[in-house]
């Protein structure tokens, strides 16, 4: 069980080079819509004009035409997560494997007699990728390559030969061994895909019949999952795959619920958004309930630490606000209260519940800046956003009153109520994470992972140290935490170390002190 948790968190963890850079592109659909999108004209004149209309319509349509090729993205930026040297290589690897892939599907296809017209595709489960008619895989095939090339990688990319055949070693004999593989598995896509999608339909048939318990249950499993490192595993099919949707938009077929949300947004035609942009209504718990959680933590406080409170909470509090990071805000009461965080868990259930019930389309995953970019250039009736702020503002209520009660209640000993010695720590923490030990701060931090001969690979997402050692046994937590460490999590060899936003630069001096080694 170790195994395949370990095994989970880190396939979790390499989705994040594909993921974070999808926020981005929505971004620049966004900042096109408002320029393009005719809503905005109404209230601001100059909006009208054709040069702007035009100049919106190319950023939004540009960079929407990535939602066409998420597979790809994938399967180069899965290898990335994966590999823990040869980054790049694995990620060339990666491309050159996924147009083998792709090709041996359509060759298949069209040996057995099974490619169909352009104008029978959808009802035949095909498409178009990169220009080569193929079952439509969606992200599914970018996923599959992405950790066949991995794994790959990992084992044999130092694997050397002598004399003539040195050539083929390494990073090479990767692909000498990634490219038949890719062959096989198009060949088997084309003969057993058509099974799968018919499971696919069977399960989002089965979920959406579920109606709005189906939101509650996913909800709740998405933030639940949060300290495993597992819940990109719940939403990541939900959002760029059939399971969240299907949609024809502008003529071109659009699968998952992000995928949808951005297409329609980037159609003018489009009058009244997808339901199914419901799974991405993450934004609710991280914008107000949270709010509302912390808001309690502070007024229960003991007053001779309502200072130390604020301190740790308002950054916290801001930064799920405004960027949708909820770690910092979540570990301050995950391991010292985490009856909360399972309540915290139903809460966002119920409000994306709540969402689905008032037939709210509008999303805001990464936060208030990304809200108002995303829904207000789309006006009321395509999104319905103001309904969403009202549910949010009765989320942020409902967490108050049931965080306050349940901390009075059960005595918990969220920020500001810890005894004294626990107290101090965050201020320990706090100058031991200063600029000023910058410096001797990463060999600190490998120290107390145990030394560098304890480490095998060492990687970050938003907020998170994400490593694999040897002797998880060796991590000494409470040395990690005057570095300034919010929380340690172990399931197995992984070790996951909170920082906060400011992890990245943790990271490099960790690298630093590693020698430069590329983990």
């Amino acid at each position: 069980m170790k195994r395949v948790v370990n095994g989970l968190q880190t396939f979790g963890k390499s989705l994040f080079a594909p993921i974070l850079i999808l926020p981005i592109i929505g971004l620049f659909i966004a900042f096109g819509n408002v320029f393009g999108n005719g809503n905005l004209a109404e209230y601001v004149p100059f909006l009208a004009h054709p040069y702007i209309q035009n100049f919106g319509t190319f950023i939004s349509s540009s960079a929407v035409s990535i939602l066409q090729n998420l597979a790809l993205i994938f399967a180069v930026g899965i290898p990335i997560g994966l590999a823990r040297k040869d980054k790049g290589y694995a990620a060339l690897t990666g491309l050159v494997t996924f147009v083998i892939f792709i090709n041996a599907m359509h060759q298949v296809l069209k040996i057995s007699g099974n490619l169909v017209p352009a104008e029978e595709m959808q009802l035949a489960g095909q498409a178009m990728v990169l220009n080569v008619q193929v079952l439509e895989m969606g992200v599914f095939a970018g996923i599959l390559i992405g950790a066949l090339v991995g794994i790959l990688h990992n084992k044999y990319c130092d694997t050397e030969f002598k004399g003539v055949l040195s050539i083929y070693s390494g990073h090479r004999f990767v692909a000498i061994l990634a490219i038949p593989s890719a062959m096989i598995l198009g060949f088997l896509a084309a003969e057993f895909w058509p099974f799968v999608q018919n499971g696919i339909t069977a399960l989002a048939g089965g979920i959406k019949s579920l109606g709005d318990v189906g939101f509650l249950i996913y909800g709740f499993l998405e933030r639940i999952l949060i300290p495993t490192g597992l819940h990109h595993l719940v939403y990541t099919p939900f959002l760029y795959t059939e399971l969240g949707g299907t949609s024809t938009v502008a003529g071109e077929v659009v699968y998952g619920a992000r995928n949808i949300y951005f297409a329609e947004m980037a159609d003018a035609g489009t009058k009244v958004l997808s339901s199914t942009v419901n799974w991405d209504a993450r934004g609710l718990a991280k914008m107000f309930g949270l709010m509302g959680a912390a808001l309690a933590m502070y007024v229960t406080a003991n007053k001779d630490k309502k200072k130390m409170a604020k301190a740790i909470l308002l950054p916290a509090a801001v930064t799920s606000f405004l960027l949708g990071v909820t770690e910092p805000l979540e570990f301050a009461f995950l391991f010292t209260a985490p009856i909360l965080f399972v309540v915290h868990a139903v809460l966002t259930g119920a409000g994306m519940m709540l969402l689905n019930v008032f037939g709210v389309h509008a999303i805001g995953a990464n936060g208030i800046i990304d809200f108002l970019l995303y829904n207000l250039p789309l006006g009321t009736t395509k999104s319905n956003w103001p309904m969403f702020i009202l549910v949010g503002l009765l989320m942020f209520a409902v967490y108050f009153v049931v965080f306050r009660f349940l901390i009075l209640k059960l005595n918990l000993k969220t920020p500001g109520r810890e005894e004294e010695a626990e107290a101090e720590a965050p201020v320990e923490e706090k100058s031991a994470a200063s600029p000023g030990t910058a410096a001797p701060l990463g060999e600190t931090i490998v120290a107390a992972l145990g030394g560098s001969e304890n480490i095998e690979n060492v990687d970050n997402c938003y907020t998170r140290l994400r490593l694999v050692v040897k002797d998880p046994g060796a991590v000494d937590e409470q040395k990690l935490k005057e570095t300034g460490s919010k929380g340690v999590i172990k399931s197995g060899n992984n070790v996951q170390v909170v920082y906060g936003l400011n992890v990245k630069s943790v990271r490099d001096q960790v690298d630093q002190n590693l020698g430069g080694m590329q983990l």
